[in-house]
């Protein structure tokens, strides 16, 4: 057993934030979510532009709280969109920050969190991870195929907090989560539900490319022909159809606005349609629950509801009332992705795991 104290520093840039965190072991000492002006980037054409701002405001971030970064024992960055991998922690190296920069598979600040960690690590001397990216893949090769050749089904999915939740569920009902079969449904502006198996995500439907339940800003899975009919009716651009589908569709279109506290104000003021969507998006997310019971078998050991949405006990009442007869239903509310990120290279540094090598 390896009772070493172990420092760690955690950060997970957003569009508009950046996320930092230190932990001691699993414990949080400090967080703090550094929220971006638009003059901060005022000078940064492209995404990548925004790495000095960011490494500053995070060294400053080290400053107040009086911790010199050469004593951490490792620095973890949000995994960006680099090309499918397998679960697990990596070790940044040349080759992953080449596919970071280059956004070789989709630009995103996220990818600003690998290449900020591996400037930390250098400049410090301490080693610097990347824990489950969005673009674990897992995925069957059965559930690949999408009825359309040379359209294949991505795994792109909130890998991260699922993986994490889902290891602490099976710690909570006494198995392993390797040796385990549960579903996940995080819920939040984007909606993602897989089904884990021995520790692998063998199918979960694209969470940003319109694939599964509508979610606040998302449109999810909609009638084909209709869909095509719009895009060339004359009304919308391409951009603009895109948009519909990432992040002007699903809670947003219907009722002007993505902001779920807001909607069940609606709801208890007696607004009967915000009710009928907010129960529309519980229900979809119970069918594609359903979907992914058959692919694990029906052979479910629980079914987890995490993110944002969770905390919304309206919304996950009515999916527990459809599906709980499958299994247990546990709840892990929010968003922990900061200590996933932290629990990733604590695994490493206890030797619990050996971290993998992207190629």
């Amino acid at each position: 057993m390896d009772d070493k104290t172990y420092n760690i520093l955690t950060l997970n840039p957003g569009s508009t934030s950046t996320k930092v965190a230190l932990y001691r072991n699993e414990e949080a000492i400090a967080l703090e979510i550094i929220r971006h002006k638009p003059e901060d980037f005022k000078d940064c054409i492209r995404i990548m532009d925004q790495k000095e701002v960011r490494t500053k405001l995070l060294l400053d971030f080290l400053n107040a709280k009086e911790v010199d970064p050469s004593g951490l024992d490792a620095v973890v960055g949000r995994g960006g969109l680099v090309k499918p991998i397998d679960s697990g922690t990596y070790r940044i190296n040349e080759k992953m920050l080449r596919d970071l920069s280059r956004g070789s598979a989709g630009m995103h600040a996220s990818s600003l969190g690998g290449i900020i960690a591996a400037e930390i690590g250098e400049r410090y001397g301490i080693p610097a991870y990347i824990v489950d990216p969005v673009v674990v893949d897992e995925m069957a090769p059965v559930a690949k195929l999408s009825g359309i050749p040379g359209i294949e089904r991505r795994s792109v999915f909130h890998a991260l907090n699922t993986k994490a939740v889902a290891r602490a569920c099976a710690e909570k009902i006494g198995i392993r989560y390797e040796d385990g079969r549960f579903i996940v449904a995080h819920m939040g502006g984007g909606i993602s539900v897989g089904a884990h198996q021995y520790g692998c995500v063998i199918d979960v439907n694209d969470a940003l490319s319109g694939e599964g339940p509508f979610t606040p800003e998302r449109s999810g899975s909609v009638p084909l022909v209709a869909l095509i009919e719009m895009c060339y009716g004359g009304q919308y651009t391409k951009e603009e159809m895109i948009a519909l589908v990432t992040r002007q569709g699903g809670v947003l279109a219907y009722l002007g606005t993505s902001d779920m506290v807001k909607v069940e104000k609606m709801i208890k003021n007696g607004d009967e349609y915000a009710a009928l969507v907010m129960d529309a998006m519980a229900y979809q997310v119970c069918k594609t629950i359903g979907a992914m019971a058959v692919v694990l078998g029906n052979q479910v050991n629980a079914i987890i509801l995490t993110g944002g949405l969770a905390h919304s006990l309206r919304f996950t009442g009515e999916i527990k009332r459809r599906v709980d007869q499958m299994a247990p239903v546990i709840t892990y509310p929010g968003e922990n992705e900061m200590a996933a990120l932290a629990q990733g290279a604590l695994r490493i540094l206890q030797g619990k795991e050996k971290s993998l090598i992207y190629q």
